[in-house]
């Protein structure tokens, strides 16, 4: 029967201690099976919030007498000189004294980016204490890091950002290498990424106004044409009232939608007033002297004027309905 390696016990103290502290913490932790260990024990996805966030470090753990140091304690490089510095996350080295039971870290990718040659040994200091006290420094400090050299793990679930992320610390791999161009834009989008969904799901909400604000663009000059062949008066109040209106109308709506209302009753007087309006210069190009075109001149004054008025009030009185019914329900 096969035996089992009395330094097991030792390498997994280490693995064991910190997987448990990065966990108590909600950090994702995948362990790497030890046949494809090339240098590194685990690959941890950092959250916040109870979220993912895109960076991602490997991490080797080191356990036992001999990585303790006078003045602290030390990892070994041996051949993973170029993996570690040329990694496109983070490579983390992380040493357990089991006697204090204590763990210390250091960046290897950083250390190691700062000189040409192998050191043979990467120093780890006493004061680089890893613990419930410092673990959020920590991921503080290795985020930062990995944002400033643009170290990031983009990928549509787990399984495919672990997958990048066990390529990304073998080094730079061609086809994922960032773009100059847009890696400035991207980090700016992962920063903001909850206010830029707020702001996308306006601009969706606002498609309807920006087609109305088009077809009325389109229909300016057509409208004053309308006017001019139609009356004397000056054809630019009138059509701004009108236009005034319906834009008035319609921010009512996208606000109300916002809030979670279904303001149909103004919708339908939106699609009522608009069909009607914007559609006399298709039928009427260059306007009518008679009853007809009086009519629908003296309608583009009144209904303004009167809608407008009843927007305001019937709005304010919901307004302040739903502030009375919050502040009775508050006492």
């Amino acid at each position: 029967m096969s035996t089992v390696r009395s330094s097991r016990r030792i390498e997994r103290a280490g693995v064991n201690a910190l997987r448990a502290l990065l966990e108590e913490h909600d950090h994702i932790v995948q362990e790497i099976d030890g046949g494809n260990d090339h240098g590194e024990d685990m690959i941890v996805n950092f959250t916040r919030g109870g979220k993912r966030t895109g960076c991602w470090i490997a991490i080797q753990v080191k356990s036992g007498k001999k990585y303790k140091r006078a003045n602290g304690y030390a990892i070994p490089v041996e051949d993973h000189f170029d993996d570690w510095r040329q990694s496109r996350i983070p490579i983390v080295g992380v040493v357990y004294d089991m006697k204090k039971k204590e763990l210390f870290w250091v960046n290897l990718t950083e250390r190691l980016r700062s000189t040409k040659e192998s050191p043979g040994w990467v120093q780890v200091a006493n004061a680089a204490q890893l613990n419930g006290d410092t673990v959020d420094g920590f991921h503080s400090e290795i985020s930062s890091y990995a944002g400033d050299t643009r170290m990031r793990i983009r990928a549509a679930n787990e399984e495919e950002a672990f997958t990048e992320a066990v390529r990304a610390r073998q080094g730079l791999d061609p086809e994922t290498a960032p773009n100059p161009l847009f890696e400035g834009m991207a980090d700016f989008a992962l920063r903001h990424e909850e206010r830029l969904q707020v702001i996308a799901r306006d601009l969706r909400r606002s498609i309807p106004i920006q087609a109305l604000v088009l077809i009325m663009a389109w229909e300016w000059p057509r409208q004053i044409r309308f006017v001019e062949g139609s009356t004397d008066m000056n054809p630019v109040p009138w059509v701004l009232g009108l236009y005034s209106f319906m834009f008035l109308m319609s921010l009512t709506i996208f606000f109300e939608l916002r809030a979670g209302r279904k303001p149909k009753e103004t919708g339908n007087w939106l699609i009522l007033i608009a069909s009607n309006f914007l559609w006399l210069p298709i039928m009427d190009p260059d306007g009518d002297q008679g009853w007809w075109g009086t009519t629908w001149i003296i309608a583009g004054i009144v209904i303004p004027s009167f809608g407008i008025k009843l927007l305001y009030i019937s709005f304010i009185r919901y307004a302040r309905d739903r502030k009375r019914k919050q502040q009775r329900v508050g006492f």
